[in-house]
Formats: structure tokens, sequence, C-alpha cells
């Protein structure tokens, strides 16, 4: 009998509900009744967590998107074998040859610039940065790099600072051709770091270690001394703090924005004919980064000074990085998202998760107050 009485109530756990084949509208519920499913109803955070996955904006903006194949067609084909030699057996070698002899002609003048004019500062600086402009522009020469340039070129002036969108380290030497920037940079391991050591800490660059917290403070003081000398290089700033796809703009920081001077805006978009000139720092080295784009056929670039400005009377410093992002994400034709560069080298931090719980907290007071 008890083992009828068991399987009975298995099988009554087993049948349909009847209720869920009914029309909506059929079942009347009782006025004022709260039930349990619509208290812990979690279908808008399931919905937002679904439409993350399905629209994720956020690795988007980090992932390098290749151009798709062109080259498996029987008469194409050769062709493509054609370019592979052209690339690496002739343009490569040959790129190669100009960066060294670049290198070359750059050290043998730097060195004895740098430790013979000691008492001479003024023109030490000035010689400095123009050795600086044209090693870079002999990197930008081994890409066989097509830069067009826009609107007038930085000059030295106190209380500005230039800010532009960030796609890759080259983004520096690019604009460094031009003009001799003090750019803030994280401290790189390899050679970069004995490059930025040595070399680049000539023009007043100033460098951070991203897991650092004191390095914030250092860095804020170090921006407040450098935009208030009138002899100092213009200050170049990556506000996103992180290198994006170029199809993307993320969140600014505010630091460069709460200085109280001209922000000069700077747009840079590059067009994947030839290569991607993103770096994804966490899939290659930037070395064979580089390796990449001096075997590709050319880097092709647009860049827009765009025009100053400041702060509104009333505005905050947040509003302020909002809105230069607007103007650079217009002009080079980039969409904006609401994400911290950051959050690609972090977990989110506690404060978010508890803006999401006391915002889950609030729409289920919501409900009982409803009831």
């Amino acid at each position: 009998m008890s083992k009828l009485n068991t399987s009975s109530s298995e099988f009554d756990l087993d049948r349909p509900n009847i209720e869920d084949y009914l029309p909506s509208g059929t079942i009347q519920e009782p006025c004022g009744k709260l039930r349990l499913r619509d208290l812990l109803d979690i279908s808008p955070t399931l919905t937002e967590a679904a439409g993350a996955i399905i629209d994720d904006s956020f690795t988007r903006c980090f992932k390098s998107n290749p151009p798709e194949p062109w080259n498996w067609n029987v008469y194409l084909f050769p062709l493509w074998c054609l370019g592979v030699v052209v690339r690496y057996g002739f343009l490569f070698p040959l790129r190669v040859l100009v960066l060294t002899l670049g290198w070359i002609v750059f050290l043998s003048c730097y060195f004895p610039v740098h430790t013979l004019l000691k008492g001479n500062e003024k023109l030490r600086k000035k010689l400095e940065r123009g050795l600086v402009e044209l090693i870079c522009s002999f990197f930008v020469a081994s890409w066989t790099g097509v830069i067009k340039y826009h609107g007038p070129r930085p000059s030295m002036r106190p209380k500005q600072v230039f800010v532009a969108n960030h796609t890759s380290m080259i983004d520096f030497i690019v604009l460094e051709q031009m003009t001799a920037f003090a750019v803030i940079m994280q401290k790189h391991p390899g050679w970069v770091g004995l490059l930025q050591s040595t070399i680049l800490d000539s023009l007043g660059c100033i460098w951070f270690h991203r897991s650092e917290s004191k390095d914030r403070e250092i860095v804020a003081r170090k921006l407040r001394e450098h935009v208030e000398g009138a002899d100092n290089n213009p200050l170049l700033i990556f506000p996103e703090g992180t290198c994006v796809n170029n199809h993307y703009t993320v969140m600014f920081k505010k630091g460069a924005f709460e200085l109280g001077c001209t922000v000069c805006p700077i747009a840079i978009k590059y067009n994947k004919i030839f290569v991607d000139a993103f770096w994804n720092s966490r899939k290659q080295s930037f070395t064979t980064h580089l390796l990449q784009l001096m075997t590709s056929w050319a880097v092709v670039c647009d860049v827009w000074y765009l025009e100053p400005q400041n702060l509104k009377p009333g505005e905050t410093p947040i509003e302020f990085a909002e809105r230069v992002r607007d103007i650079i994400s217009v002009r080079a034709g980039l969409k904006k998202v609401p994400w911290d560069g950051y959050l690609k080298y972090s977990r989110p931090s506690p404060k978010h998760r508890e803006r999401k719980q006391q915002s889950f907290a609030e729409t289920v007071l919501l409900r009982l107050e409803e009831k």
C-alpha cells in the first residue's frame, strides 16, 4: 500500500499543470494577494543579462576583426601569392634596412647631443625634439605609412593638453613625427621600456604602472606641474587608458579634464584596407605587432587636430570629458559605448556590484508597494 502511495505521489509530481496551457486571463487571481513568484521575478535581470550576452559591446571594443579572405579563387590566388612574395621578400627587408639606418643616424646624433650639451638646456631640448621626430619618421617609413594630417600643427603653449583616441602604441609614433609630445604612458617591459627610461624621458614623458594605486597621485601632481611650464613639450594624453579597436570609444578618464587648462582634441582613424592597426596587447607583443605592420602593404591613417575646448560654466570634469569624446567620435566616425576601459584588466569594482544590487532591491520594494 505504501508503494502504491509513493508511486501515486510521483505520478502527481510528473503530471503537467493544466494552468500552464490555459490562455492568460482565464484564471482569476485574488485581488491584493502577493504571490512569491511575483516577488522573486528576476525576468528584468535575466533580460539584461541575455542582452549583454547577445549584444556584448564591451568585448567588441577590444576584438580584432580580420578581413574576409579574398584569395580563394583560381585566377586571384596566383596574384595573392605574388603579393606575399613581394611583401615578405622585397618590402620587408627594405623596410628593415630603412629602420636600421634610421637608428644608426639617430643614436650617432642623440647621445652626443644629450651628453655634450648639458650646459645649454634650451638648445639640447630643441635638438632632442628634432631627433625624436626624425626616428618616428623612420618608423612610419618602415610601414610605408600614408598619414594625412588635417588642421593646424600643435604648438608649445602653457596651460594646454592634447587628448586623442587610442588604437595602438603607434598612435604615439604617428603623432610624434609631427610634434614632439610629452606623453603619459604605462611603463612597458623589454626594449620599449628601455626607450622609455632613456630617450623618451628627455621629452618630459610621465610613466605609470596600472597596478600601483600610489602612481595615480604622483601622475596627477606631475600633470599639473607639466602644464604650468611654458618651455615644456606639449602634453599628450590617451584618456581611454587602453587600446580600443578603432571602431568604438570607451569612457574618458577625467584626469586630463580637471587640470583647469585648454583641452585640444585629436581624432585618429585608421583605414583597414591593407592592415588592422589595432594592437591587442593580450594576444601579441608590440614587436610582433610592428612586424605585422612592416609586412603589410601600407598603414593608412587620418589625423585631425580639432578645435580647442574649455570647461564651460557649471560643467563638471566628467561632462567635459564626455563632450570632448563626442567631438572625437563624430570626427573619426567611432561609436561611443558606456564602458570603462580598465575593466579589460580588472574585475568590476564592488561599487558597481552594489549599484546593481540596489537597483534589484528597489524593484522588489516597488512591487511590494504595488501589492
